[in-house]
Parts: C-alpha cells; sequence; structure tokens
C-alpha cells in the first residue's frame, strides 16, 4: 500500500496546476477535449477498439511491473515499445487511411455527440424479424439459391459495409429472396443486418484460413466462417449446391440447422431478456425522476 501511495504521489506532484485561467487556456482545453472525443468516436467504430482495450490491460499489467520494481519486465517493455508503436500502425493501416479520407468530406461537428449513443437505443431485433429471416432463409434452400447474411452485433462492420452496395430496408423474407436472387445486382456478396434493418448489400468479407474446415466447404461457408473469426457477428450461409442452412459463430460453423434450431440461435443472439430488463430499468428511473421534479 505504501508503494502505490508514493507512486501517485511521486506523478501527481509532477504535475503543475497554474494560478490563473487564460480565455486562450479554456480555448485549448475545449480544443484538446473536442479531438480527444473524435478520437474515441473513430476507435469506438473500428477494430482499433478491441485493440485498444487489449493495450489497456497491457498497461495495467506495467503499471503493476513498476509498482512492485520488475526491472526484467521493463527493460524488455522499453525496448519494444517502439517495435510495438510500428506494429500498432501497420495493424491499423486500413482504418488510419479511411479515417483521414473521411476527414475531409464530413461535416466535423455532425458526429459530435454520436459516441453517446448505444445500441440499445436502436434496439435488439424483433420477434418478425427472426421470422422473416427464418422464412427467406428456408425458401431459398428450397429454390437452391445461395445466401450469406451477417449480422451485426458489438463489433462494428463499417469496414465490410463500405465493400458493398447501401440498400437500408426493413428486413422481409421477400428483400433477402430478392437480392440473393440469381443474376440481380446484389446477388453476390453478403447483406448486413443491423437491428430490423438490411444496412448493405454484396459486401465481401473475408475469408477463413482454417484447415479443419471441410474440403466440400466453398467460398460462401469459408467467408461466413472468416467474417466470425475477425468479430463477433453471426452469419447465416444458405448453401447453393444442397440448400442447407449453415450458422457461423466464433469461428465454429454449425452446419444442416433445422427451422427450430436456426429460431433457437436467432433467439439467443436477439438476447431479449437483457433488453426487457433494461426496458424494465429505464420504466423505474422515469417514476423516479418524475417524483424529484415534483
Amino acid at each position: 500500500m505504501q508503494k502505490i501511495t508514493s507512486f501517485i504521489s511521486k506523478y501527481i506532484s509532477a504535475v503543475h496546476f497554474p494560478k490563473t485561467f487564460m480565455f486562450t487556456d479554456i480555448l485549448e482545453i475545449l480544443i484538446i477535449a473536442i479531438l480527444v472525443y473524435q478520437v474515441l468516436a473513430w476507435v469506438r467504430t473500428s477494430r482499433a477498439w478491441n485493440l485498444l482495450k487489449g493495450v489497456g490491460v497491457i498497461i495495467a499489467f506495467l503499471m503493476l511491473a513498476v509498482l512492485f520494481n520488475m526491472s526484467t519486465i521493463l527493460w524488455i517493455a522499453g525496448k519494444i515499445v517502439t517495435i510495438a508503436a510500428t506494429a500498432i500502425v501497420v495493424i491499423l493501416q486500413p482504418e488510419l487511411r479511411r479515417a483521414v479520407e473521411q476527414l475531409g468530406r464530413k461535416n466535423f461537428f455532425s458526429g459530435l455527440f454520436s459516441l453517446g449513443s448505444s445500441r440499445e437505443q436502436d434496439g435488439l431485433f424483433s420477434d418478425k424479424t427472426i421470422n422473416e429471416i427464418i422464412k427467406g432463409c428456408y425458401e431459398m434452400g428450397r429454390a437452391r439459391t445461395g445466401a450469406l447474411i451477417v449480422i451485426e452485433r458489438e463489433t462494428p462492420l463499417q469496414e465490410y459495409e463500405h465493400t458493398g452496395i447501401e440498400v437500408d430496408g426493413i428486413v422481409t423474407s421477400q428483400l433477402l429472396i430478392n437480392i440473393f436472387e440469381h443474376n440481380t445486382p446484389l446477388h453476390d456478396g453478403a447483406v448486413i443486418l443491423r437491428g430490423d434493418r438490411v444496412t448493405w448489400a454484396t459486401c465481401y468479407l473475408p475469408l477463413s484460413d482454417n484447415m479443419e474446415l471441410s474440403k466440400e466447404l466453398g467460398t460462401r461457408h469459408r467467408a461466413g466462417v472468416g467474417i466470425s473469426e475477425v468479430t463477433d457477428s453471426v452469419t447465416i450461409i444458405v448453401s447453393e449446391e444442397t440448400g442447407r442452412v449453415s450458422v457461423a459463430e466464433g469461428g465454429i460453423l454449425k452446419r444442416n440447422l433445422e427451422p427450430d434450431e436456426l429460431r433457437s440461435e436467432l433467439s439467443r443472439v436477439q438476447n431479449k431478456e437483457s433488453a426487457a430488463k433494461a426496458k424494465r430499468s429505464r420504466r423505474k428511473k422515469q417514476p423516479k425522476e418524475a417524483e424529484d421534479e415534483g
């Protein structure tokens, strides 16, 4: 405990607090706060978010190493910090390039308050959406129409959306069937679902390198497994050859699902129980706030 106290006091004593604040100081703080906010907003909607969480764990571990004077670990960390910074830039190169490109063509203040919007505001997809997905998948299966449907969860899929064409339509079986119908402009690639809407179509997905996947599986199945390996999304694959329906999640492919099994998978992803708890919590807060105002 004494080491922790001395560690905190050492760095707090190095902080300089000016006796007077000028207008330029306040303006500088506001500018830095806005820049930090924009960076966090960008990080939250890219693959950098998961990387940032990993970096946070490493920093916490290094702080423990400093507290307990683990000199060998600190020496190793000091040697690889430059290499690690370069590696992060290389890993995030597509996201960084996209962020710089978008900086010049977006309204700077348009997304200022976008970080606070949560997935709860958009809501989980409804039971009707589940019914429409199941109906569409098995109708396409009977017609031997291949399909690749990606359901977004916590990890944003903007990187893959931008490879396709924006649709932004309510999920219906007819829309899904029309998208994947042979010889139509949107049939090639994957569709991405967010909530109760089909957001993008003809999206290109990363292929899985898993050598344990059956050799009889084609590109569609490998793409479905591939996107599930790099994100927390759930992907539904309808085979063009057999008409069978499969689900990929976490790099694992569940093949030949019956309608009831697919419904069970989608109901689990829907997480309706958590949504109901959040809704009840909001209802409890509202009367309390009303009493405080009264």
